[in-house]
């Protein structure tokens, strides 16, 4: 009888266990420019690293093939369906994706921008890589620290409405007349974050102006393609190639002498935060003015006014040390 009891017992703990929901797990998209970016793969690993610290993460890691808003409108629309927990996203139109990104918002969803920035009624945070008026002061100052007399510098930029990439360069316009005055900015042309547009322009550039002494390009995608035609071109030592690169990709051209130095944030950290950043949102904390969120590893943040912050300065790589990062990043 007592068997039979116990029996009856655990047949009745197994049942409820069976019918009892497994725990939720929290669905996580990474939603990036574009897929196949060196810049965005590794912020992807970093977004795994921090889905593993926390536990109990899946992290959906996704992007049109090219850098277009209607792209990342309908990969947004997508998640949506799929009633994601968070989207992060890089995003490649600050008011195009307001709609949907309030949409997903409507339906729970919490939602930070990250790198390239959604207008804030589109996103609950923005977590800038670095401080904007930093980058822009940043990348003038890596073409005039080999041009000591000066002389004329272009810029090779993303999408004309990258967010991130239009704040940095009205930032390095507001620097230049103050501190780099023998710097000379001839024009500004846009590659779309595509490798044959980035070097048609970076040719146009060479071509339309001969006294061009820098490349400044904002962007990993840029910088490569504009380093590979100056090497083309048989143009190293006359034109130097700087802005923001991954040394993993770009060794080859500081190595070459086509550029002398370049700067990035950890894209590793940036993919990271952000997961970080999603899973304290989905788990109640509020994000207001003043707040502070925990970055695991990489530190801590507070929220501007705009509920906006800025994770850490960019760091520069030149011969002495991008042999050691590439084999990081």
């Amino acid at each position: 009888m007592k068997f039979l009891k116990t029996l009856a017992l655990t047949t009745a703990l197994a049942a409820t266990m069976l019918a009892a929901p497994a725990m939720a797990q929290e669905k996580i998209a990474l939603v990036v420019k574009s897929l196949g970016n060196g810049f965005f793969d590794a912020a992807a690993k970093g977004a795994e690293n921090a889905a593993k610290e926390i536990g109990g993460i899946e992290v959906i890691y996704t992007g049109p093939t090219s850098a277009t808003a209607e792209g990342q409108i309908e990969i947004v629309n997508s998640l949506i369906a799929q009633n994601v927990s968070a989207i992060a996203i890089s995003s490649n139109d600050p008011d195009a994706l307001v709609p949907v990104l309030k949409k997903a918002m409507d339906r729970g969803i919490k939602v930070i921008s990250w790198d390239s920035g959604v207008a804030p009624e589109g996103r609950q945070i923005h977590l800038n890589p670095s401080d904007t008026n930093l980058i822009g002061e940043t990348i003038i100052k890596l073409a005039a620290d080999y041009l000591p007399e000066g002389g004329d510098v272009a810029i090779l930029s993303a999408s004309s409405t990258a967010t991130n990439q239009n704040a940095w360069i009205d930032a390095a316009k507001k620097i230049l007349p103050e501190k780099f005055p023998k710097i000379n900015l001839v024009s500004v042309v846009y590659g779309d974050d595509d490798s044959v547009k980035s070097t048609n322009e970076a040719k146009g550039l060479i071509s339309s102006f001969p006294n061009l002494k820098a490349i400044i390009a904002p962007t990993t995608v840029g910088v490569v393609a504009a380093a590979q035609v100056v090497t083309d071109d048989k143009l190293i030592g006359k034109i130097n190639v700087t802005g923001l690169a991954l040394p993993s990709e770009f060794k080859q051209f500081i190595d070459n002498g086509s550029s002398q130095a370049v700067a990035l944030w950890n894209p590793i950290d940036l993919g990271y935060s952000a997961v970080y950043l999603s899973h304290q949102l989905i788990g109640g904390t509020e994000a207001k003015p003043g707040a502070k969120f925990s970055i695991g590893k990489v530190g801590e943040i507070t929220l501007d006014d705009t509920n906006s912050a800025a994770m850490a300065a960019p760091f520069t790589f030149d011969k002495s040390n991008i042999e050691e990062f590439s084999k990081i990043y």
